[in-house]
């Protein structure tokens, strides 16, 4: 599943094609998706412009002139083809976009926009969604309420990881990954940055926090290679893991400077170390750590 630098770097490449661009016509090429469209979707899209395109956490937030918001999650395969009527390619930070790898049979969702631009939207396992929810509501909407802070930006410090985890025996891997707490952080770049900071997975939350619940150094540490490796996975365009690409087609580059996550029984990578990465289960999913780097 595309995480959060995936998710950053869509937006990144949608954001010149989209917005300031009306909706000239809207076409659904099946009545849904993970869930059905809402009601009359592409009659409440067409002739309306995006006047902004954000990201909270994982989903993608493009405002529109009715005053509503149109609400996108990639899901595990979702991904967009965009093509411009000149067929211009440039590098990241421009945009363009030459066509996606998606077969045309997943291409679900059609946007034809006032500015000649075609953005479609292909999803082979249909696990992403779209939604229309008013803007003055998307805090408090079905998929923002409740969500934690976000990890990119001044929210996150070791201020507010000692508030957010003081008192807690939930083990730190675990409380990174409540989308309650910190929003948008996902398994690869939980175990990237535990690694960097030298902290083992299993420890307690709490233990972040001193007894007055003040921030301890690993707390802050912790806050700051957080942003590094999500700032550093977006500045490489995300990590590719099995079907993800790029809104250009393009393979991320991030999962080659993965120092722990997927490298099993490899060396450690951190400078003077002579350890191992090890393997172990939390909550079903796969954690990879240095046993020396993040002694217990």
């Amino acid at each position: 599943m595309p995480e959060l630098p995936e998710v950053e770097t869509v937006r990144r490449g949608l954001e010149p094609a989209m917005v300031g661009a009306r909706f000239a016509s809207v076409r659904l090429n099946r009545p849904n998706l993970r869930f059905p469209f809402p009601a009359r979707f592409a009659e409440r899209l067409t002739g309306e412009t995006v006047t902004s395109l954000s990201r909270r956490a994982k989903y993608l937030v493009a405002d529109l002139t009715s005053g509503e918001s149109l609400v996108m999650h990639l899901g595990m395969s979702g991904r967009f083809d965009v093509r411009l009527p000149d067929g211009r390619t440039v590098s990241p930070g421009d945009f363009y976009l030459e066509g996606a790898q998606g077969q045309a049979k997943h291409d679900h969702v059609a946007f034809a926009l006032s500015n000649g631009a075609a953005v479609t939207y292909n999803d082979a396992r249909r696990f992403g969604f779209m939604d229309l929810v008013p803007t003055a509501d998307l805090a408090s909407c079905r998929h923002f309420a409740g969500m934690g802070i976000e990890p990119l930006g001044n929210a996150l410090s070791g201020e507010s990881i000692a508030a957010l985890f003081s008192g807690k025996r939930t083990p730190l891997k675990a409380a990174l990954l409540d989308q309650r707490l910190i929003a948008g952080l996902g398994n690869i770049y939980v175990c990237e940055a535990l690694h960097r900071a030298r902290l083992h997975p299993e420890a307690p939350a709490g233990s972040l926090a001193d007894a007055a619940g003040r921030p301890t150094a690993k707390a802050r540490t912790l806050a700051t290679v957080i942003r590094d490796v999500l700032t550093e996975a977006v500045a490489a365009g995300g990590s590719t893991l099995r079907d993800y690409v790029h809104t250009d087609g393009s393979a991320g580059a991030f999962q080659h400077a993965f120092r722990v996550y997927d490298r099993e029984g490899l060396a450690c990578t951190a400078r003077g170390c002579r350890g191992v990465v090890r393997r172990l289960v939390q909550s079903g999913r796969s954690t990879f750590y240095c046993e020396t780097c993040q002694p217990r």
